[in-house]
């Protein structure tokens, strides 16, 4: 009987055991973060409500354009696996996301800084499109990306901030801040003045005035003494371990507020774009038809490939858009992944997707105040 009692309880030990040890082995692999993203479809949201526009007429009832999202996880080994039996994803690894010797840490901010340009460069190209005549000021360099254990970096110069004056010498663009600092001999002390960015938890960007930062140009790596801009190349003689882009100032005749909190990335310029025309024009720019719209914007209306879209082409297959307007470049990647009765039209330039949207029945752009010209 002894005997009996001992293999009873053997038999309800070991499942008891082996869940542990399946537990154990889920727990370690949820710990093992692997240098590999997943980009899975996400959200596609009706921007004019999300606008706001003081001292301009707004149209009560714009039209409804959607920007599109993706979710960007950083796996571990657990959901790695899991992701195998998953669909409508891809895998990106961090060398996809940022540049060699870039902290991917970095990857929010610049992430943010991309929406600000892009809100920056829809602002602008859908007010030209209105017709009001706009100057660009170049206001410096903003940082881009900050190389790890770089002089810029044990300074406390981060992504977003934008340099003014290194020493005596004015910075108005990406280029002024390279020629400013390629021609200083190594170790060279710099005091630079730079507007201090404050990103909010939820992506917003506000500026201070130009404090002094204190710091030293280093020896230039290996492989790295010639570099070019504007056309011209510029033999370097130090850096400090920067990437930056030009920084613009923008005389508009009003102030818009556009929320997009929590979402970086710069493929919501067009839709964007679109939805600040439909606020400030009267009539339907749509034809009263729900689209949803990525792909990036510049300052002089050109439209830019964007990442993810067969995911993104997923998420808007999930709403009742008709249309979904994406750069000409991707059109196959979204027609392969689009549902049924789900039309995708390429555009290259807003002028592009502005025609497009005449040709669905919408009406040409109508300001609903009347536009001027506007200097710094």
């Amino acid at each position: 009987m002894a005997l009996e009692i001992v293999k009873s309880r053997s038999r309800l030990h070991r499942p008891l055991l082996v869940l542990i040890s399946v537990l154990a082995l889920i727990f370690g692999l949820s710990r093992w973060q692997l240098s590999t993203y997943a980009i899975t479809p996400g959200t596609a949201t009706n921007v004019p409500p999300l606008i706001k526009v003081d001292t301009l007429h707004t149209n009560p009832h714009p039209d409804r354009i959607m920007l599109v999202d993706v979710y960007l996880t950083q796996l571990n080994a657990w959901s790695w696996l899991m992701s195998q039996f998953q669909s409508h994803q891809e895998f990106v690894t961090v060398n996809d996301l940022v540049q060699p010797g870039i902290s991917v840490s970095q990857l929010n901010a610049q992430g943010f800084l991309q929406m600000q340009d892009a809100k920056q460069a829809a602002e602008v190209s859908a007010l030209r499109a209105l017709g009001w005549k706009l100057s660009l000021q170049p206001s410096g360099a903003v940082i881009t990306g900050v190389f790890n254990n770089s002089p810029a970096a044990k300074a406390g110069i981060h992504v977003g901030d934008e340099v003014v004056r290194i020493n005596s010498t004015s910075v108005k663009n990406s280029c002024g801040l390279l020629v400013a600092i390629a021609k200083l001999p190594a170790d060279s002390p710099i005091v630079a003045q730079v507007k201090k960015v404050k990103i909010s938890d939820k992506g917003v960007m506000t500026w201070g005035s130009p404090t002094a930062v204190h710091l030293s140009s280093a020896a230039v790596p290996k492989g790295h003494g010639l570099d070019s801009c504007g056309g011209k190349v510029i033999s370097r003689h130090s850096f400090i371990g920067v990437n930056s882009e030009d920084g613009i100032d923008s005389a508009l005749p009003a102030r818009f507020t556009i929320n997009t909190n929590y979402i970086g990335g710069p493929s919501a310029g067009l839709a964007m774009t679109l939805s600040l025309i439909s606020k400030l024009s009267a009539g339907s720019l749509t034809g009263h038809a729900a689209i949803a719209v990525s792909g990036t914007m510049d300052l002089y209306g050109n439209v830019g490939d964007v990442g993810g879209v067969a995911e993104k082409t997923v998420a808007v297959s999930r709403t009742d858009a008709k249309y979904f307007i994406v750069p000409t470049v991707e059109v196959s990647v979204a027609r392969a992944n689009a549902r049924p009765g789900l039309q995708i039209i390429g555009v290259g330039t807003l002028k592009e997707a502005l025609t497009v949207l005449r040709h669905i029945g919408g009406s040409p752009i109508q300001p609903l105040t009347k536009p001027i010209a506007v200097k710094n």
